[in-house]
């Protein structure tokens, strides 16, 4: 894939593409029909989901089979970036530091034996890097189409 097409691809996918394509991916065998997407993101119409879905077909992500389309081309533009897909789970990547440091945090304060200058400093890093690594998966969470 070019840089241009890449580029010409992030351009167009945003707003409701960008949530039906999402819907595309979340979905458990990247196949997914007009009324399912009306549905799912509450569109008025079945035609509003069809005109979606037919740009995603323009940009060479799903093509129509039968009356469903079939992702066929998976991407990884904007906020999407953030993300990594395990299964039909769509999840932050931050997700994975912040339980590893949060696992790690907890063995540490379940060992903690004495108090003292160093203890302090582990408690001050490991809370804080927590408490940030869980904000930054949260904010990434929002920000999902």
């Amino acid at each position: 894939m070019s840089e241009l097409d890449e580029e010409e691809i992030a351009s167009k996918l945003k707003g409701n593409t960008l949530r039906v394509y999402w819907a595309l991916l979340r979905s458990k065998n990247g196949i997914i029909g007009v009324r399912e997407v009306q549905r799912t993101l509450r569109f008025s119409s079945p035609a509003l989901a069809s005109y979606h879905l037919s740009k995603l077909e323009e940009l060479g992500l799903v093509k129509k089979e039968n009356s469903d389309y079939r992702l066929i081309r998976e991407v990884k533009v904007g906020v999407l970036r953030q993300f990594t897909k395990i299964g039909s789970f769509m999840l932050p990547r931050y997700i994975f530091y912040a339980s590893l440091l949060t696992t790690l945090f907890v063995f540490y304060l379940t060992q903690l034996k004495e108090v003292n200058f160093y203890s302090i400093f582990a408690l001050i890093f490991g809370s804080l890097s927590t408490a940030i690594m869980w904000y930054e998966t949260i904010r990434t969470w929002l920000e999902k189409p």
